[in-house]
């Protein structure tokens, strides 16, 4: 079984997958792997973004708020340093901040420990390449298949040093904050925080940027992390937006990379809804490159309608925002996202940003004057089923005939008024069973019989 799936490494940690042993093994192979490639190893970053001469390469490490974070990231410290890099530790911070970071300073590489969305039990590893960019398939390959080898280790004054990066989190806000042009002077809006890791950055954000903030469940303690919150669970955020009155909501994931939205009265605005206001909003203003917008085959019919109503053309993916940055690159496009609420806006960012696609709606309202329920109408989502067939490994569909004539037969059944779409998960052991159609009950009928066939063809 592979051990990097759609985003980096990820399981339940201490179990058997993701163990320190493991993420000490993965820290030394990705320091031999990208630092043999990089040709401007040793460039120390400063506290200005710029880089010093150093006779070591240079790794920058953060963390979500989960309580295995701190095992994890101190076996990826000492692999890495053991290995000759050089770390700078920047605690908790969102995954956008260290890919930011990492392009910023000059540093070789940025890793990562977080499993996102994930419940608080998993977590993860995400690896950064030099510039600050996810890494591709081939060379998390070449990772896993050099772990565990003999290896010359270095001693004396050849081994990395460790340092405590305290002006990081200053210095992506200030990131953040440069992308900002219409100040959100005049908005309320609540951000819910997940209890990860935009807890210490994000409710400071929106507030230097000119709006009015009400923070919840911004208080970690290690085992809090998306329980029952964030960007998976906006019942909370939901009430409070209606309970203060405010223009609208936010919630991000556990490690800030992804947003979604609730607007004034309460109901939910998804990742493509986002998109689409984003992209029309781009468009109006000359910065929709080609005019054309990258996003996955997740997304929902009524997006692909709503771009088609807009003369924006749209471009699908694979899941998985390395996926969509991929397609982004080839074209040089300015903007795509997945219906979770991954969005990559290029002009001030190489990876998905929550807190900056966030910053980049709540503008869209002022500069319209428009409410995010009246610019979320642009899109009529169409009715959405998915449903999880757990206990399957990891990338693996069931070959079947069965299978597929369910299929054949529930894609006739729907015409062109839906579709369906099976995909084995990435980063968790499930099997995504996704059916559109015209009506609730219609999507909700055929995702549970192809489900059930699914689970039948495994023996589930």
């Amino acid at each position: 079984m592979a051990l990097f799936g759609t985003d980096g490494i990820r399981g339940l940690a201490n179990g058997s997958v993701l163990t320190a042993e493991v993420a000490l093994s993965a820290a030394v192979a990705a320091a031999h792997i990208l630092v043999e490639s990089s040709s401007n190893a040793g460039r120390r970053p400063s506290s200005n973004g710029e880089a010093a001469s150093s006779s070591r390469p240079i790794a920058i490490v953060g963390q979500d708020s989960r309580a295995s974070g701190e095992f994890l990231e101190a076996a990826v410290v000492a692999g890495l340093a053991s290995a000759g890099v050089d770390v700078y530790r920047v605690g908790v911070l969102p995954t956008p901040a260290i890919a930011h970071l990492v392009g910023a300073t000059g540093a070789d590489l940025g890793v990562m420990i977080s499993a996102s969305h994930n419940p608080m039990p998993d977590n993860g590893i995400k690896l950064f390449a030099r510039g600050g960019g996810k890494l591709d398939d081939a060379i998390e390959a070449a990772i896993e298949k050099r772990m565990g080898e003999p290896w010359e280790r270095p001693t004396g004054r050849a081994v990395g040093r460790i340092v405590n990066d305290e002006k990081a989190a200053a210095t992506y806000i200030e990131h953040l904050l440069a992308s900002v042009s219409t100040p959100l002077k005049g908005l309320k809006i609540v951000v819910d925080c997940a209890n990860g890791a935009a807890s210490f950055v994000a409710p400071a954000v929106y507030e230097k940027a000119g709006a009015t903030v009400v923070a919840i469940h911004h208080s970690p303690d290690g085992w809090n992390i998306n329980d029952g919150c964030g960007s998976t669970h906006l019942e909370d955020l939901q009430a409070a937006v209606v309970l203060e009155g405010a223009d609208f909501g936010i919630a991000h994931d556990g490690d800030s990379d992804r947003c979604l939205a609730v607007d004034g009265t309460g109901a939910i605005v998804d990742g493509d809804q986002i998109m689409t206001i984003l992209a029309n909003g781009f468009k109006a203003r000359g910065k929709l490159k080609d005019q054309t917008i990258v996003a996955t085959v997740m997304s929902n019919l009524g997006f692909f309608h709503a771009m088609k109503a807009a003369d924006i053309e749209v471009i699908t993916t694979a899941v998985g925002d390395r996926y969509v940055l991929e397609k982004m690159l080839e074209g040089d496009y300015s903007l795509g996202g997945e219906q979770s609420g991954h969005l990559i806006i290029r002009e001030h960012a190489g990876t998905g940003d929550g807190i900056l696609t966030a910053l980049s709606l709540a503008q869209e309202v002022v500069r319209t004057g428009k409410s995010l329920a009246q610019l979320a109408s642009a899109m009529q989502r169409f009715p959405q089923v998915l449903i999880n067939v757990a206990g399957v490994a990891k990338d693996k569909l069931p070959e079947s005939s069965v299978v597929a004539s369910a299929i054949a037969d529930a894609e006739k059944k729907l015409g062109d008024k839906g579709r369906v779409l099976l995909r084995a998960s990435g980063t968790e052991s499930l099997i995504r069973v996704m059916v559109e159609a015209a009506s609730d009950n219609l999507a909700q009928e055929i995702a549970t019989s192809l489900a059930a066939v699914v689970k039948a063809e495994l023996g589930i």
